[in-house]
């Protein structure tokens, strides 16, 4: 199934399941070569553009983040003619400038994640290796600070997320090491959608939404499941409110550097790409052989 003009993806994260705001809404079941989707995927238009909403853990909040099928979740997007994601997620501060409630905008990404072939789609005979230096699209992540701030929401633009794996927060020690690295948020979940959201050649951002301080900040309470609930649901609001105002804002052609992205990266020669492996990667290489 494929929608002829390019959609956006917007992934919802803790506290963030569903997008009452998504006109004719309808359900999309898929199953892909990587299994499903935590979800059935929603389908709709916002300010006119086709918008394609996935809940990340499930309705219900089901899927922990070491359970989740990126690749999947990805995947389905992407044979939906999705060529922008958003990706929603709650973080912890590791910095006392960023409070609960703000929203960060990651322009990059440290990895202490310990699943690496979840994380590409490639392999089994078409060997391919990303530039990933910038692994945010800039363009994208700039159009949602400009929401955000029109919005009255405090944003920052820009910043470090630290991918752990979960589903446990960190110890205090951990905390400490990754507040003394420099980095700013930690979270469990947005650096495999932004690795194969490039190879897939999808424009990617992610709103890091502030739930607690991490367990650095003795002063405050370690954070716990429930400490955080009250500032989820409020994040979940600030989060529909930027959505809606920058969704209608993002550019119709898919002409951005991210969208072009496997120009640089596969390595393989075509003529010795299984027949196989190019069926199953037919939405992420179809832009490729269509060459």
């Amino acid at each position: 199934m494929k929608n002829e003009s390019p959609g956006i993806g917007i992934i919802g994260g803790s506290g963030l399941y569903e997008m009452e705001e998504l006109r004719e809404p309808t359900e999309i079941q898929i199953e892909t070569p990587f299994g499903a989707p935590s979800d059935v995927l929603v389908g709709g238009k916002v300010g006119g553009r086709q918008v394609y909403f996935l809940p990340r853990h499930g309705r219900g909040h089901r899927i922990l983040p070491h359970e989740l099928n990126h690749r999947a979740n990805i995947y389905a997007l992407r044979s939906l003619n999705v060529r922008w994601i958003i990706s929603v997620g709650a973080v912890g501060s590791l910095q006392e400038k960023y409070a609960p409630r703000d929203v960060l905008l990651p322009s990059q990404f440290y990895d202490r994640t310990s699943g690496r072939a979840a994380q590409t789609f490639f392999g089994e005979g078409i060997a391919a290796h990303i530039a990933f230096a910038e692994p945010i699209s800039t363009k994208l992540r700039n159009l949602l600070a400009e929401s955000a701030r029109s919005l009255g929401v405090t944003v920052h633009n820009g910043g470090t997320y630290v991918n752990m794996d979960g589903p446990a927060f960190s110890t205090r020690a951990e905390s400490e090491l990754n507040r003394r690295n420099g980095f700013d948020v930690i979270g469990m979940t947005n650096l495999p959608e932004a690795k194969l959201a490039r190879e897939a050649e999808i424009a990617f951002a992610a709103m890091a939404m502030i739930t607690d301080y991490d367990c650095w900040k003795v002063e405050e309470e370690a954070v716990s499941a429930q400490t955080v609930l009250g500032h989820l649901l409020a994040n979940a609001e600030t989060a529909k409110k930027v959505l809606l105002d920058v969704i209608p804002r993002i550019p119709t052609e898919p002409n951005w550097p991210e969208h072009s992205a496997l120009d640089t990266a596969l390595v393989t020669e075509r003529k010795l790409w299984p027949a196989a492996t190019v069926e199953k990667l037919k939405p992420i290489l179809g832009r490729v052989l269509e060459k």
